[in-house]
């Protein structure tokens, strides 16, 4: 019986197709983060929102004080522009943990409010995301090239072990 040196099992022409065309558009297979924007008016306004633009519309937040970071000190939910306000207590001064969470991705900020008279120190966001689905934010374009190299290898390297002629055990 004689193999052929393109297809050295069923589909493998099918699949390497597959895996290139997926190669060939990786920014359409990542998942996306969530980022977290907060400005201050009479109170705290957030405006949650993933990565590429779009709002994270009717997420979940919490809002913790900081005398009591474990329990929540306020939930809601935030509109279809992913925005949510609150006035947070002028008699609990510290830093302010804000949480946004949507369909397993999620986004976190602090602000120190130190006196009632004060104005919120500028906020830090934090970028949470689901761990399956979202790539480190420090991956350089060699990095993700390097990875992208490394599972073709990878796929060509099975594909030649596999059209060996001789037999693995004898």
């Amino acid at each position: 019986m004689h193999r052929s040196s393109l297809a050295p099992w069923p589909g493998t022409a099918a699949w390497l197709l597959v895996m290139l065309l997926a190669l060939a558009a990786p920014e359409n297979l990542c998942a996306h983060g969530a980022m977290i924007d907060v400005s201050q008016t009479t109170g705290v306004v957030i405006q949650a929102g993933y990565d590429t633009g779009q709002p994270m519309s009717e997420a979940q937040v919490t809002v913790y004080a900081p005398d009591n970071p474990a329990t929540p000190w306020k939930t809601g939910q935030t509109d279809a522009d992913g925005r949510f306000s609150f006035v947070p207590d002028p008699a609990i001064p510290g830093t302010w943990a804000i949480q946004a969470r949507q369909a397993g991705h999620g986004a976190m900020a602090h602000i120190r409010i130190d006196s009632p008279r004060d104005a919120p120190s500028e906020p830090s966001s934090h970028v949470l995301s689901h761990p399956a689905t979202r790539l480190p934010s420090g991956v350089t374009p060699w990095q993700h090239a390097l990875m992208i190299g490394s599972v073709v290898w990878g796929c060509v390297g099975t594909a030649l072990f596999f059209s060996r002629r001789k037999p693995f055990c004898r």
